[in-house]
């Protein structure tokens, strides 16, 4: 045999000069939960170890996360209900806590950067992420919305707009509502191919948004569409969006890996809560070893073609030091 792979796999070292997908914390944005009030943290039961937590908390983590070399956040808002309404208004108003945060940490800070989440669910009353008529999730009125959203958290300081709603053709009305407002560095993450999941559970008992009638099957994708995603990232690329997303990760693999080999722009991946419960529940019953599993997970999405992922394990990933 002149042929033996095994050759190159004998020990660490001969490993690690053949390895051809390379994850640091470079590659990670943490996301974390944002409370109003002070001194607050409330672990969510179905995500273990993550907690929602006030900003004077929240301040705290940022800085332990950017000793650990985790430099991008995203920020998810748990809004009381009764803040919210039909039209989420709340979202754009001045001195809303969730901007506020943004510029707090912005200020102690600024070598973080910040993305935010752009939707109408956790400030809608019927807990979707666009505007709901006579049980319709209604398009082009969310829009408008939306871009008095973004304005006002790119007015807060924010690095990265992060549209989750998919809606259609929210990125160009979002990109064009930055620009008129002398925002033209803010850039847009756009939520590409956000798929229908059963993964959300845990991520929507830490906001508390699940939909108060129906389900989000009209705006979100179907998990049996693969080539559908690619009409999706052609509308956002063209109208402005500087990172496609693909939500969730590593379900759907493939996806990333067919918009990294057709665009140009980085990519982005959500590895979701669900899937973070998954491997976290699994290890907690010691049915896997737990590091291996978070690490083996998250390599897997960076090798199908994420740039970047966004991850409740980037703080555990970080302190191993890879």
């Amino acid at each position: 045999m002149t042929k033996r792979p095994r050759r190159n796999r004998k020990n660490s070292v001969v490993r690690s000069h053949i390895r051809e997908t390379h994850l640091s914390t470079d590659h990670l944005i943490y996301p974390l939960f944002l409370l109003d009030g002070n001194n607050k943290k409330i672990e969510i039961e179905s995500m273990p170890d993550i907690f929602r937590l006030s900003l004077d908390n929240i301040l705290k983590e940022v800085e332990s996360c950017l000793q650990l070399g985790i430099r991008t956040f995203v920020l998810f808002p748990a809004v009381e209900e009764s803040l919210k309404d039909k039209t989420a208004t709340y979202s754009y108003q001045k001195g809303n806590f969730y901007c506020a945060a943004i510029s707090s940490i912005k200020k102690h800070f600024p070598e973080a950067c910040i993305m935010t989440d752009v939707a109408m669910d956790p400030y809608s009353s019927d807990g979707h992420d666009g505007l709901v008529e006579n049980g319709q999730i209604l398009n082009d009125e969310t829009l408008p919305i939306l871009v008095k959203m973004s304005v006002a958290q790119a007015e807060a300081g924010a690095d990265i707009i992060g549209p989750s709603d998919m809606m259609d053709g929210r990125v160009g009305a979002i990109r064009n509502g930055l620009d008129a407002n002398g925002f033209e560095n803010v850039a847009i993450m756009s939520y590409t191919a956000k798929y229908a999941s059963a993964f959300y559970g845990p991520f929507r008992d830490a906001l508390d948004s699940a939909p108060k009638s129906g389900d989000k099957k009209t705006y979100q994708m179907d998990p049996a569409n693969k080539y559908e995603s690619l009409i999706e990232a052609e509308l956002d690329y063209t109208e402005g969006a500087d990172y496609l997303m693909v939500k969730p990760a590593s379900l759907y693999l493939d996806v990333i890996h067919l918009l990294k080999e057709n665009y140009q722009v980085p990519i982005a991946a959500y590895n979701i809560s669900g899937e973070y419960s998954m491997v976290k529940a699994a290890a907690l019953k010691g049915w896997l070893d737990y590091e291996a599993a978070m690490s083996e997970m998250l390599l897997s999405i960076k090798r199908a073609g994420a740039d970047v992922i966004l991850t409740y394990f980037a703080k555990d990933y970080a302190r191993l030091g890879k």
